[in-house]
C-alpha cells in the first residue's frame, strides 16, 4: 500500500500507551500499533527507499530496522517510564551506530514533526575532526554551508559551549564549531505535514538537498581514519 498520511489515531495510540505505562496494555493493543503506527511507517520508508539509496547507497532501507520501540530502554535513565509518546525513522549506513553517525530522520510526537539530518550524540573525536576540517576550509565543508546559507528550510542544532573555542572566527563558522554535537533539522509544530500523503515527497526533497550537508558529515567520520586522503 502507498503512504496516506499518519492520522490521529496515530498520536492517540501513542498518547495512551505512554498514559498507561503497562506491558499489559501494549500487548493488549499491539494490533492498533501496528495499523496505525508501525504500517505507516513501513509504507513511508518504501516510498522513500529509492530517493535515499541514490543519495549514498550505503544506506539501510529495511523497514525493520529504521524504526524506533515505542518501548524505552530505562535502564541508564532515572526517568522510568517504559514508553515513549512519538516515533521515528532513520537512515544510515549503520544501525550500531544510531547516535553518533550521520543519519537522515523523521519524527511524529505530540506537538508536530521534524525531520533532518544530524548526529545527535556525535563523539567528541567526530566534533574535532569537523571542526579541524571547518577551519582549513575543506571543499566538502564549503559546498555543505554554501548550501545551508542559500536556504531558510533546515536550521542548525545541537548543544553549544558556553565559551566559544574560537572566538577569532567569523559567527557563521563559530554556529558550527562551537556545538558538542550538531543536526539541522526543520520543525512543524502542526501535523499538516504528517497527516498529508505528500509527505514522502517533502522529505524527498529536503533530504535530498541536505545531501551536501550529508556528504561532509561522512567525510569527517572518516576523516580521524584517513587523514592522508584529504
Amino acid at each position: 500500500m502507498s503512504f496516506n498520511g499518519f492520522t490521529g489515531e496515530a498520536l492517540k495510540y501513542l498518547f495512551e500507551n505512554r498514559m498507561n505505562n503497562s506491558k499489559e496494555w501494549y500487548d493488549d493493543h499491539k494490533d492498533v500499533y501496528k495499523e496505525n503506527v508501525y504500517n505507516p511507517f513501513v509504507e513511508l520508508i518504501t516510498e522513500l527507499a529509492p530517493t535515499m539509496s541514490e543519495i549514498d547507497g550505503q544506506l539501510i532501507t529495511v523497514p525493520s530496522k529504521l524504526i524506533s520501540r515505542v518501548r524505552r530502554d530505562t535502564r541508564f535513565t532515572k526517568d522510568k517510564t517504559m514508553y515513549r509518546d512519538n516515533v521515528w525513522l532513520v537512515f544510515l549506513r549503520d544501525k550500531t551506530l544510531m547516535s553518533t553517525a550521520p543519519c537522515f530522520w523523521f519524527e511524529i510526537s505530540q506537538k508536530g514533526s521534524n525531520y533532518g539530518i544530524g548526529c545527535y550524540g556525535a563523539q567528541s573525536g567526530f566534533m574535532s575532526n569537523m571542526r579541524d576540517m571547518i577551519i582549513n576550509k575543506h571543499p566538502a565543508f564549503l559546498k555543505a554551508i554554501k548550501y545551508y546559507e542559500s536556504q531558510s528550510q533546515f536550521v542548525i542544532g545541537g548543544e553549544m559551549y558556553k565559551r566559544s573555542k574560537f572566538p577569532d572566527q567569523p559567527d557563521n563558522l563559530k554556529a558550527w564549531i562551537d556545538r558538542k554535537n550538531i543536526y539541522f533539522e526543520c520543525i512543524q509544530s502542526d501535523f499538516k505535514l504528517a497527516f498529508s500523503k505528500e509527505l514522502p515527497e517533502v522529505l524527498k526533497k529536503g533530504f535530498k538537498e541536505l545531501k551536501p550537508i550529508y556528504d561532509f558529515l561522512c567525510l569527517v567520520e572518516a576523516y580521524g581514519s584517513n587523514c592522508d586522503a584529504y
